[in-house]
């Protein structure tokens, strides 16, 4: 079995990257710069040429932990060219190689009918992938997603973090932080199911699939 993975230097992805049994299954990388040490081999391109190397790979498994943030994108547009435009057009080129199945991360309250814009994209972008034809899709749905961001200047979102096993006591089960560990291991447990269908995750369920349950 092939399967690919794109947003492979983020939180989750670099994550995803230890996870994923690349001894049992042809495992590539697609990244825009050099992964030096990688875990899996890897395909640097410029995302402009990201379809092209997804449908010369033909992967039966495409797993997307991209992201941004408003913040780091710095407008709209810029965002929705990672987390809409990038994500679908990657999911596009697996689905027309011939991929049965679909894993992305997207965000516990996602809803195309959202009124933030941020939930409102990741929803767009979740009934845009059921409806593109792959055999199954499975949807990560975490709370925030927690794990080491000594290297990022988001300042805010490292608060969170901080204070996230104090707000977890108050706060319900699906919106409760996530380490990013736990969410790749979740997606590594779901890469090749056979079962099709669209799967939403949240909190609960990925810790589940995480432990093996």
């Amino acid at each position: 079995m092939k399967m690919m993975i794109v947003g492979a230097t983020g939180l989750v992805g670099s994550a995803l990257l230890d996870r994923i049994d690349h001894r049992t299954y042809d495992v590539v990388a697609l990244v825009r710069s050099s992964m030096a040490g990688a875990a899996v081999p890897y395909v640097q391109a410029s995302p402009d040429d990201w379809p092209d190397e997804i449908h010369r790979f033909a992967p039966d498994v495409l797993l997307s932990a991209l992201g941004t943030t408003m913040r780091k994108a710095g407008s709209r547009d810029a965002f929705r060219a990672v987390d809409q435009t990038l994500v679908l057009a990657c999911a596009t080129a697996a689905q027309a190689a011939g991929a049965r199945q679909m894993i992305a991360v997207s965000s516990v309250g996602a809803n195309a009918r959202a009124s933030g814009f941020y939930l409102r994209v990741k929803g767009e972008v979740e009934d845009a992938l059921k409806a593109m034809g792959f055999g199954r899709v499975d949807i990560m749905r975490p709370g925030l997603l927690t794990g080491d961001r000594s290297n990022d200047p988001r300042l805010a979102e490292r608060l969170a973090i901080g204070l996230a096993p104090l707000s977890d006591l108050i706060t319900p089960a699906r919106y409760r932080s996530v380490p990013a560990s736990r969410v790749a291991a979740a997606m590594a447990a779901l890469a090749g199911m056979a079962e099709p269908g669209f799967f939403i995750h949240h909190g609960p369920e990925i810790r589940q699939l995480a432990d093996g349950k």
